[in-house]
């Protein structure tokens, strides 16, 4: 199950370590609701985000905005999006709007399929390369972290042409760099040191022939 956009950057609310930790509990109460019908219940949800506020940004709006109370948010949903959910989603949806937390549905989402993906044994990465790779080239790059992280890599890819070539991974907070610009820096510093080692042995020399 992919997320709506991996792509975008989530709004300044959602990187919000307060605001991240309350949407892992309505992430968690959604997983316990849905039981062995996760799958199901995330393409709904899914397709809510992507079909309905995605795809009609006034009423994704209405439902954000401060300016509309609880009760009419709720009065909202019960007349366009519950009748059409299913009985778990629509009260799922309900739920959060008691709570005025529906600015964090995308987030809650996002924290619903990592934990899934967990569960399963899967771990997402981030590819970044200086040109798109070819499927052959992915398919390597998944075998090898597959036997490398004992687990199911789920590549996200990007294109950073500044890289110059070659390619960075980023498992969690770790990076593995191997980018041609990192190495042409590590290069120049590595220069950089032995002419200033140079220097001072040279120094090092002057001033021992001027003691003698």
């Amino acid at each position: 199950m992919d997320s709506p956009d991996n792509s975008t950057h989530l709004p300044s609310v959602m990187e919000d370590p307060s605001a991240r930790s309350i949407a892992k509990v309505y992430s968690q109460a959604f997983l316990d609701s849905a039981g062995d019908g996760i799958a199901g219940a995330l393409e709904e949800f899914e397709s809510f985000l992507k079909d309905v506020l995605a795809a009609n940004p006034q009423f994704d709006r209405m439902l954000r905005t401060q300016g509309l109370n609880v009760e009419a948010k709720l009065q909202l949903l019960q007349k366009t999006i519950v009748p059409r959910a299913t009985p778990q989603f629509g009260n799922f949806l309900q739920v959060v709007a008691h709570h005025d937390r529906l600015d964090l549905l995308p987030q809650i989402y996002d924290l619903t399929v990592r934990e899934v993906e967990q569960r399963k044994g899967q771990r997402r990465v981030q590819v970044t390369s200086a040109s798109e790779l070819s499927s052959q080239t992915l398919d390597s790059i998944r075998n090898s972290l597959a036997n490398a992280l004992s687990t199911q890599p789920i590549l996200e890819t990007r294109v950073d042409p500044s890289l110059l070539g070659g390619l960075t991974i980023r498992v969690g907070d770790t990076v593995y760099d191997g980018s041609l610009k990192t190495q042409v820096k590590q290069l120049r510093a590595r220069l950089r040191e032995r002419c200033l080692n140079e220097i001072q042995r040279g120094r090092d020399r002057f001033r021992h022939q001027d003691g003698n």
